[in-house]
């Protein structure tokens, strides 16, 4: 088999699938411009130009702001994540003018012939042309979770990942014509991580829709029907209308998405999934596999223990490794040692290693068959070396029985010999763990070694309950009594594959919200139904093509600082929350309570742009991007309207009795309008001291800048004129700050009671 030529890959189509990893440029820019709040807000700014002042169209600089913040943000997180996925994209082994060569994925062509190895992603769809044990699981696709044997002529499909054996396909199908291209944009059926904070926004955005359409109405006719002048009229709905809408909340929630997407990138962190990063900080479970994950990659053989005299051990142990053509990190460190197998032992048949099988084995010809794999899995508890081999395991090695068999079907294998294997623990393990059992993280050790060495190694390590490891194989099937044996366990030993996916199921009924990590084809399916799956960098393609967030680095260690952004980002958009539905509320209050009584608006959109900008828009870009230790806590929605809600209704009570105590007495529209100013300033700036609690010396800084500002406004005679202040009445003034006084006082109280006063 030569493959392709030069001149015929020239000619063929290229693979050039989407990668999933960020939007367009076009959907970027269609996102954050072509918005129903836009749209509304472009609508209310034309008719402030047409029947009022142009100073009140100050307001439509908003859906500029906000477009370009938005755009240059998200092009920032897309830039990152695209040299991200290069570096996390594995390359395709292919045989091209008879030579292997390794390629990017995306430069596959039609017809090219493709190699196979234990790990290996399946990018496109083909027809198997060569196989030497190939075994293909394509539970990804189908949901049938056994591997399927494939035999030259037989289709293999894009999505589908190799687990055993080895062997060669021809490209039938490549980008969107692949069958994985279909179903999605790559690697399988798998849709975005769940998210309540998106779900939230979506959810107060359609509600706040449906509220502003009649009470917009409402204030409309009112301000029409009660106001002599048509201009003062349309000025006052606009201005309560435009206030109604949280125009910056879905900005700031996506500012703060990506920077995160940023500042992991810095870390070597590829999120592959955005609303991933608020998966981060809600884990309460992390199930780790150990290999790989607790223990560095690779292995280093340490002793090969006879256990009956006269037997070519070392020659059977250099034939084992020699004869996989993609040899697994145990098969690696026996052919370290032995890296030359005798001439005449030539395999005739072979079984290659699989996570549930836990033994590979070939046949030599007159040199006889020999298997190599997990002591207590090959071996009845009688038999030679099995007691040893369990003795050895508590030590924290690895211990592989080298065994004689008189088949593969039922091998009945003769013990000749214990290998032991020393695995690198990573240096940096013990402190992670250490991180995450202060933030209270339950640690699930799930491994397929033995549970005798599992526990060891969880024991070096200080897991809590690592000397009380389980083995996998005594474990009930059943969800509900899985899951209260996990919940009461933490370190568990010869664990399939499919095994580890019923814990992740199990865990989630109990109300946990479960991360994954792992690096080998054993935890594919886990890591995709977990709640947040995370691969290791150097783990195989099939594992990094289904998590939603890649160690790149390889190092465990970045794990705090991958949670922690997580939580930074969950804390912050739920601070600017509570900022933008204060105001949302206190607009729809205020709107009714004109509209019903037929009163003048208290304020123009300048005046709201002002109040918005100084207690919101630019605080809010601030506390959306702080650092916070807060650990997250489900109830997002509920959460945010105890708190907004109530603040909203007493804001708005405010400024409504200010503004009628005003006008009440001889003072003039403008006047009125500049008390119901104040008033609306110092209730929401007390809101936003509220939200930004703990004041650190930044935030009290932030704070006392936005009041200094509002207060520069009032001291300048140009800024006076252009927002329309006049606080020439002394009585209006003090009565706008005993008011907003009062207001402070209650909305303190009201948040305290409803338990979102932070601390």
């Amino acid at each position: 088999m030569e493959g392709l030529t030069s001149a015929q890959v020239a000619a063929a189509p290229r693979n050039l699938a989407p990668r999933r990893t960020s939007r367009s440029l076009w959907a970027i820019v269609r996102a954050n411009v072509f918005t129903l709040f836009n749209l509304v807000i472009a609508v209310l700014w034309a008719l402030i130009m047409i029947f009022g002042e142009w100073q009140n169209g100050l307001f439509g600089l908003v859906i500029v702001f906000n477009a370009l913040i938005g755009i240059v943000q998200e092009l920032r997180a897309k830039t990152t994540l695209d040299k991200l996925a290069v570096v996390n994209e594995a390359p395709v082994r292919v045989r091209r003018d008879g030579a292997d060569q390794e390629i990017p994925p995306r430069e596959v062509v039609l017809g090219d012939l493709i190699l196979l190895g234990p790990g290996d992603r399946l990018l496109v769809d083909g027809e198997v042309v060569a196989s030497e044990s190939l075994e293909i699981d394509e539970s990804l696709l189908t949901g049938e979770a056994d591997p399927v044997h494939k035999q030259p002529g037989d289709k293999v499909l894009s999505g589908s990942f190799v687990v055993a054996g080895s062997g060669a396909f021809t490209a039938t199908a490549v980008g969107a014509d692949a069958y994985a291209a279909r179903l999605t944009e790559e690697a399988s059926k798998f849709g975005l991580a769940r998210s309540e904070l998106r779900d939230g926004i979506t959810r107060f955005i359609r509600y706040i829709t449906l509220l502003v359409i009649p009470v917009g109405a409402l204030l409309t006719w009112s301000q029409i029907r009660t106001q002599n002048d048509f201009g003062t009229a349309i000025t006052g709905a606009v201005a309560g209308i435009v206030t109604m809408i949280p125009e910056g909340l879905v900005l700031m929630t996506s500012i703060a998405f990506a920077v995160g997407v940023v500042r992991l990138g810095r870390r070597k962190v590829l999120v592959q999934e955005l609303p991933a990063i608020e998966g981060l900080a809600r884990v309460d479970v992390l199930c780790l596999d150990k290999t790989g994950t607790l223990t560095a990659g690779g292995m280093d053989l340490d002793e090969v223990i006879p256990l009956r005299d006269g037997e070519p051990v070392g020659d059977a142990l250099a034939a084992l490794a020699g004869s996989d053509s993609r040899p697994n990190p145990t098969a690696q460190a026996i052919k370290a040692r032995h890296p030359h197998p005798p001439d005449d032992w030539t395999a005739t048949d072979t079984v290659p290693f699989s996570s549930a099988r836990k033994w590979s084995g070939a046949a030599f010809g007159d040199h006889g068959t020999w298997v190599l794999g997990a002591p207590d899995v090959l071996l009845p508890p009688e038999a030679d070396g099995y007691a040893r081999s369990a003795a050895l395991a508590t030590t924290g090695a690895r211990v592989l029985a080298l065994c004689r068999a008189d088949g593969f079907d039922d091998p009945r294998p003769d013990p000749v010999a214990l290998v032991t294997l020393k695995q690198r623990l990573r240096p940096d393990a013990k402190e992670t763990l250490a991180y995450f059992a202060r933030q209270n993280v339950t640690v699930k050790v799930i491994s397929g070694d033995n549970p005798t060495a599992v526990s060891a190694i969880a024991l070096s390590l200080g897991i809590p309950g690592g000397d009380r490891a389980i083995d996998a194989r005594t474990l009930p099937e059943d969800p509900a009594e899985l899951g209260e044996i996990l919940d009461g366990h933490t370190v568990f030993g010869r664990v399939t594959p499919a095994q580890k996916r019923a814990f992740v199921g199990a865990l989630q009924a109990r109300g946990h919200t479960v991360a994954m990590t792992g690096d080998g084809v054993n935890d594919v399916l886990a890591l995709k139904d977990a709640d947040l799956g995370i691969a290791m960098g150097a783990g195989s393609p099939a594992t990094k093509a289904v998590a939603q967030v890649v160690l790149l680095d390889n190092r465990f260690a970045t794990m705090p600082t991958v949670v922690a952004e997580g939580r930074r980002v969950l804390a912050n958009i739920e601070r600017v929350s509570n900022l933008f539905l204060t105001k949302t509320f206190y607009a729809i209050v205020l709107s009714l309570l004109v509209g019903v009584l037929g009163l003048t608006f208290p304020f123009e959109p300048r005046h709201s742009t002002l109040v918005n900008a100084l207690t919101i828009g630019i605080p809010a870009f601030f506390l959306a991007l702080a650092p916070t230790d807060e650990r997250s806590r489900p109830g997002f929605v509920p959460r945010v309207l105890r708190f907004a809600v109530p603040a909203g209704v007493i804001c708005a009570a405010a400024v409504f009795l200010s503004f009628w105590a005003a006008r009440t007495g001889s003072s003039t529209l403008v006047q009125d309008r500049t008390t119901a100013v104040i008033t609306l300033f110092l209730t929401t700036w007390w809101v936003l001291v509220l939200v930004a609690r703990p004041l650190l010396w930044w935030k009290t800084v932030l704070v006392a800048t936005m009041l200094g500002l509002f207060t520069l406004t009032f001291a300048l005679p140009l800024t006076r004129w252009f927002f329309a202040l006049e606080p020439g009445d002394p009585g209006n003034d003090l009565v706008a700050l005993g008011v907003s006084v009062a207001a402070a006082a209650l909305i303190s109280l009201a948040v305290k009671v409803t338990g979102t006063l932070r601390t």
